[in-house]
């Protein structure tokens, strides 16, 4: 009988799902450092390929966390206003226009179907693009747009302008941009978004700015008062070293932001993250020392890729795209054979380029050492 049931009921349900969901893909973040060792017998593995701080989080927030681990029985405070009030104040801005999230992802989520009306708007954006523009796009019963960028990776301005229309809702744009690195200035963002149709917002998704040099040239923030039209997102993953914890923030006009409060899940910033998102603001040497050894390793690692024969792309982030001189994905799985862990870019559509984080020093040495080790 039992057997039975699960057949009948495995028949009837044989396409449970929408139409649109059945298309998505499980997101592949790669195997871990403890998975790589085992598969290759490493005792040693560096991970260069997610983008995340080489020197960890700031002690002051490891030290906030420590103190309060035994506060995780308790639900934080609804809609994290100490934390919205610390962001407020470090960016100069009024805490009613500054909503928190469980990592820029969710805000992103929140976005889309705060403002897009499903089977009647859009929403546009480059391609390749984060992939969670896409997605949850695609979830939300939305269309979805993309331009192509130049061929030199810099931001097709005109053809990204021709996709919009009236119904266009959300303009996504990652500045600095991933995985190239290309970062357009503040004021060739700000013209564009002055050129949009009304009703439509865009979103500038600023998750790498803090390595830009300087960030004053690259950040639309300067900006945000006076353009109406203008959301902008940021994230303390990979500056802040947070990224285990998943902590963003949007900026956005006071009405948005408090019907974004509506609608966001309780408590989806946990407590311990909101802690560690004040610890990590107030901790501005860890700042200054990470932006430091960022250009640094960034200079070394450039040109010692260029000397083994790549093309190194310019890159205002904490990351490098690279065309090497050989096939991307057998040099991808001897790094990976020798213990480096690095970014193939067949999901963004670009078979042959690579893509290295930023790391400490020893951990920059010991790519370019694997690197002219495997491509001589």
């Amino acid at each position: 009988m039992e057997i039975f049931l699960r057949v009948s009921m495995s028949n009837s349900l044989k396409h449970p799902v929408r139409t649109e969901v059945q298309t998505f893909k499980p997101y592949s973040p790669g195997l871990s450092i403890e998975e790589i060792k085992k598969k290759y017998n490493l005792s040693r593995v560096i991970k260069m390929a997610s983008n995340e701080n080489p020197l960890g989080a700031s002690p002051m927030v490891q030290e906030v966390i420590s103190q309060n681990a035994s506060m995780v029985f308790r639900y934080p405070r609804a809609n994290n206003p100490e934390l919205c009030r610390s962001v407020a104040g470090f960016l100069d801005l009024d805490a009613a226009s500054i909503v928190c999230g469980n990592g820029s992802d969710e805000l992103i989520d929140l976005l889309i179907r705060l403002l897009a009306v499903p089977g009647q708007d859009n929403i546009a954006a480059f391609k390749p693009c984060f992939s969670i523009y896409r997605l949850q796009a695609m979830l939300s019963g939305v269309e979805f747009r993309q331009a192509r960028l130049n061929n030199d990776f810099s931001f097709a301005w005109d053809e990204l302008k021709d996709i919009v229309d009236e119904q266009t809702r959300l303009v996504f744009l990652t500045n600095p941009d991933n995985p190239s690195g290309y970062a357009a200035t503040a004021g060739e963002i700000i013209q564009f978004c002055a050129g949009l149709p009304e009703g439509s917002f865009l979103v500038v998704d600023e998750a790498y700015v803090d390595f830009a040099d300087p960030v004053e040239e690259y950040s639309v923030l300067p900006f945000w008062k006076k353009t109406p039209n203008l959301i902008i997102l940021r994230t303390f993953s990979k500056m802040y070293g947070l990224a285990g914890l998943r902590l963003g923030y949007a900026v956005l006009p006071e009405i948005l932001a408090d019907y974004l409060r509506r609608i966001r899940l309780p408590f989806s910033v946990n407590i311990l993250a909101d802690m560690a998102g004040q610890a990590a603001l107030e901790d501005q040497d860890f700042v200054r020392k990470t932006r430091s050894v960022n250009f640094e390793g960034r200079a070394y690692l450039s040109a010692g890729l260029k000397d083994l024969g790549c093309e190194v792309y310019p890159s205002q982030t904490n990351f490098l795209m690279f065309d090497p001189p050989g096939n991307a994905a057998e040099i991808f799985d001897a790094l990976l054979h020798q213990g480096v862990i690095i970014r193939p870019l067949d999901s963004y559509g670009f078979n042959d380029l690579l893509r290295v984080s930023i790391g400490t020093a020893e951990e920059n040495r010991l790519f370019i050492q694997c690197m002219r080790e495997i491509i001589s």
